[in-house]
C-alpha cells in the first residue's frame, strides 16, 4: 500500500520511544511504500487535497534513522492510508487539518478517523463515561472552579487542550494559588480549564493502556518522579511493566465498541487507580515501551487492523 505520514519533523525524534517511527518501521517491513510530510505542507488546491513532502525510508540507527527522496507534491486521495500523527496542541491549526483530511476519508483511510479525532479530543471524550471517571468540571469562570475545589479539596487543574503534562497543577486544600493560576491561564488563552479530583493512587503510577481497533493489547505504568505529580514520560515519569487488571478490562469493554465504531484504530487511555482520566486519540504514544516490556509486536497488530479495513 501507499502510506503517507502527516507528522512533526522526523529529524529530532527519539527512535527508541517514538510511536510514529515504530509504525512507519513496521509498515516498511510489511512492504508498504512510505511518504512523509509535515502538517504545514497540507493544502486544498481547487478540489484536490495535496501534500508537499518526501518518499521516506526509515532505519533503526540513531542519528541516521531516515532517508528522504526527492521533494514532491502528491494528491493524497491516491494513497491507501494517511496517518494523522502530529502532536497537539489541539488548536485551530490542528483542527483545520482534520477538516481537510475529511475530504478524502474513507476513500483514503485516515487513521485515526479525523472527524472523530476532532469531535472526541482526549479530555472531552471521557465525558461520555461519567461512571468511569473521577469528579470533573470544565469551566473558564473562576467561581465555578473555586466551588469545585471547595467541594473536593485536593484537585488537579490543567488546560483543556494541553498535552505532555504541560500546565498541570495540583492544588491541595490549603493552596492559595487558584486565582493566580486562573489569571495566568485566561491571560493567554480563551480556552476553558479542566479540574478533577486528585487521585492519590497516581503516586503508584498512571497506567497507559493501548487499544487497537477497540481491543486492549497491553499496558505500561508511568510512575511520577520523586516530588512530581505528573507521570508523563516527557517530564521524567518512569515506565514500568504492568498487567491489565479486571478494572482495566472493564473500562476497555465499556469504551472499546465506541472507539471501533468511530474509526479510532490506535488509542491510548490513561487510568489512575480505578478511574479513566483521558482517552488519547490525537497522537497516542507508548508502543515501543509496551513492546519491550511484553515482547509483543503492537505495531504489527495495528497494521493487521488497517490492512483488514483496506481489504
Amino acid at each position: 500500500m501507499k502510506i503517507a505520514f502527516q507528522m512533526d519533523p522526523i529529524g529530532p525524534i527519539n527512535i527508541n520511544a517514538d510511536s510514529t517511527f515504530r509504525i512507519a518501521e513496521e509498515a516498511q517491513a510489511r512492504g508498504h511504500e512510505l511518504f512523509y510530510y509535515t502538517p504545514d505542507r497540507l493544502a486544498w488546491q481547487e478540489g484536490t487535497l495535496t501534500a508537499r513532502g518526501w518518499p521516506l525510508t526509515v532505519r533503526r540507527e540513531k542519528g541516521n534513522h531516515f532517508t528522504l527522496g526527492e521533494e514532491q507534491e502528491v494528491d493524497l486521495s491516491t494513497y491507501d492510508v494517511v496517518w494523522l500523527r502530529q502532536d497537539p496542541p489541539f488548536d485551530m491549526f490542528y483542527i483545520t487539518t482534520t477538516h481537510l483530511l475529511d475530504r478524502i476519508h474513507p476513500g483514503t483511510l485516515v487513521v485515526n478517523d479525523p472527524f472523530w479525532v476532532r469531535n472526541y479530543p482526549e479530555k472531552l471524550l471521557v465525558l461520555e463515561f461519567p461512571q468511569l471517571t473521577p469528579p470533573t468540571t470544565i469551566a473558564r469562570d473562576l467561581p465555578t472552579i473555586r466551588k469545585f475545589k471547595d467541594k473536593h479539596g485536593d484537585v488537579i487543574l490543567k488546560p483543556l487542550y494541553g498535552n505532555g503534562g504541560a500546565g498541570v497543577f495540583r492544588l491541595t486544600p490549603d493552596d492559595r494559588n487558584l486565582s493566580s493560576l486562573h489569571e495566568l491561564f485566561t491571560g493567554f488563552s480563551r480556552e476553558p480549564l479542566i479540574v478533577q479530583k486528585y487521585l492519590p493512587a497516581v503516586t503508584k503510577g498512571d497506567k497507559r493502556v493501548i487499544l487497537v481497533d477497540g481491543e486492549p493489547v497491553g499496558a505500561i505504568n508511568r510512575v511520577p518522579a520523586e516530588g512530581e505529580t505528573r507521570s508523563n514520560m516527557h517530564v521524567g515519569g518512569r515506565p514500568e511493566k504492568v498487567e491489565l487488571t479486571a478494572r482495566d478490562r472493564e473500562i476497555c469493554a465499556t469504551i472499546g465498541p465506541l472507539l471501533k465504531e468511530k474509526g479510532q484504530v490506535f488509542v491510548g487511555i490513561d487510568v489512575i487507580g480505578d478511574y479513566l482520566t483521558e482517552i488519547n486519540v490525537t497522537s497516542p504514544t507508548g508502543i515501543q515501551e509496551l513492546e519491550r516490556f511484553d515482547g509483543v509486536n503492537i505495531a504489527e497488530k495495528i497494521w493487521q487492523a488497517i490492512e483488514a479495513k483496506r481489504k
